[in-house]
């Protein structure tokens, strides 16, 4: 699958970032392999939330963006999970979900994410949501704020 469009013109980036996806929607997971790498990302993909936890625990991923609706587990709960993990203290992660609004947000925080996406993603707001750049609905502000 190639990549066309705004995103097919991304630049390479030197702040490489090792990446786990974690989309039972292999279609999506796979769109956003390619962007990440485009961008020189080292990127991992799995489909379920038992995957990821192993993968997480062998890749040590410094950001980890997952799809709150898996069929083995919420994203809400493998966040909490990856959350105990000591070897992933420092990974960022992204919630990507198809909602939006208060609850959902307080749901993300609640669970350990950093950051909140909404379905459809905007793929450059991601790419730099990656790389750290405040542009997706940034949790931690809201964490401070209580």
């Amino acid at each position: 699958m190639a990549l066309h469009g705004p995103a097919s013109g991304l630049r390479q980036t030197n702040l490489q970032r090792r990446v786990l996806i974690v989309d039972d929607d292999a279609d999506s997971a796979d769109l956003l392999v390619q962007l990440l790498e485009l961008r020189g990302h080292e990127v991992r993909s799995v489909h379920s939330a038992s995957h990821a936890v192993t993968e997480a625990a062998d890749f040590l991923p410094q950001v980890a963006i997952l799809d709150v609706g898996l069929p083995d587990m919420s994203g809400y709960d493998l966040a909490q999970l990856l959350r105990k993990s000591e070897a992933l203290a420092g990974c960022k992660l992204i919630a990507v979900t198809g909602y939006s609004g208060d609850a959902v947000l307080a749901r993300c925080k609640m669970a350990g994410f950093d950051q909140h996406l909404v379905k459809p993603v905007d793929l450059e707001a991601l790419a730099r949501s990656v790389l750290g750049d405040q542009v997706a609905e940034d949790l931690g502000d809201k964490r401070d704020a209580q």
